[in-house]
């Protein structure tokens, strides 16, 4: 069992936004309180922030490193963890780098695909950013062994791997379900972000049997609502209405291309609902030798082979993540730090 520790996470993605790195961090540090850690979260929440060009739904602090330096210093971390690439993250990397203080990170997306999916920026411009920004830390954690293997060929160093949970009593195949009653079955649902990075459009122009669902927003929704009529948008949701669309769904579809993990995947499947997916690194780990979805290189067929899946078998593949595992991994990833270069800041508000 890992010793109790005071841990500092800086993170630039956190409430009110909605993703799958909000959601890891916030069951993080759920699970790590539980397990007798002290967290302290340095977040967009203390800082002023502006609209991210072109996708105005994410904010960007701004954080300097001398303020997120005396916050960091002010908890007297026995760790510190930077899980985003954004402001609040460079700024942690270069106060712990001028300090002295061990660090770890997390690599949760594939920035350089999307950069490169909304502004056509070559992947090896992008990729030399983000390697340099992940360097310095002790341990890089990420989320499949198949996203490992990838960046160990574009020389990243220091990498452990880091996996995910589901909430199996918040999303399973028992409860209210019929969101779809007067749909023309099979259902297909899609959940998450409206935006070109998650290649949506794979999806929506599959000639598909029944109907197309759509849960969730982004930069892409006008215009793909435009373009798309016959498809149903339902916008975003709670918790307990998201897993009702997941069980009234007959196939779960994710289009994306990028995605190093995907949550909604395990979410889906602990409603028992199968998935149909490309075979990229996230349904590849998520589904992997089990029959609980259809991995193909053609996405229509992946659709209708999962039609055929057993309800069951989604279930139980989900049952074999859990948040508290994903917890414990990652506490046994972190590094103990301590103050090297200099004394460490005076602690002082934001």
């Amino acid at each position: 069992m890992t010793t109790a520790m005071r841990v500092a996470i800086v993170t630039d993605a956190w409430h009110p936004q909605v993703n799958g790195v909000v959601r890891t961090m916030t069951e993080m540090r759920r699970e790590l309180i539980a397990a007798g850690h002290e967290i302290t979260m340095i977040t967009p929440e203390q800082f002023r922030t502006i609209s991210c060009p072109t996708y105005p739904e994410i904010r960007l602090s701004l954080g300097f490193p001398g303020t997120v330096g005396r916050m960091i210093e002010a908890c007297r971390p026995d760790a510190v963890h930077i899980s985003t690439e954004g402001p609040l993250g460079w700024a942690a990397r270069q106060h712990c780098l001028k300090v002295g203080r061990r660090f770890t990170t997390a690599y949760h997306t594939r920035f350089p695909e999307y950069v490169q999916a909304r502004f056509r920026i070559p992947l090896s411009w992008t990729y030399a950013i983000v390697r340099r920004f992940h360097a310095p830390a002790e341990v890089t954690m990420v989320p499949t062994r198949s996203m490992i293997a990838d960046l160990q060929a574009r020389d990243f160093p220091h990498l452990a791997l880091w996996s995910r949970g589901v909430d199996t009593e918040m999303f399973t195949p028992d409860g209210p379900g019929a969101f779809a009653k007067d749909e023309r079955r099979p259902v297909f649902l899609y959940v998450g972000r409206v935006a070109v990075e998650k290649n949506i459009e794979a999806f929506l122009e599959l000639d598909l049997p029944g109907t197309k669902w759509v849960v969730g927003d982004g930069p892409g929704l006008a215009g793909l609502r435009q373009k798309y009529p016959g498809v149903r948008w339902a916008g975003i949701m709670s918790q307990p209405d998201l897993a009702r669309h997941y069980r009234d769904a007959d196939v779960f579809v994710f289009p994306s291309l990028t995605d190093t993990f995907g949550l909604v995947l395990l979410e889906a499947l602990a409603c028992g609902t199968p998935v149909a997916a490309y075979p990229i690194t996230g349904p590849l780990e998520v589904i992997g030798d089990s029959p609980a979805g259809a991995l193909d290189a053609d996405l229509r067929q992946a659709c209708l082979r999962a039609l055929e899946l057993s309800r069951a078998d989604a279930r139980a593949r989900a049952e074999e993540f859990s948040w508290a595992a994903a917890a414990r991994q990652f506490a046994q990833n972190l590094r103990p730090t301590a103050v090297t270069k200099s004394e460490p800041l005076a602690a002082a508000a934001p």
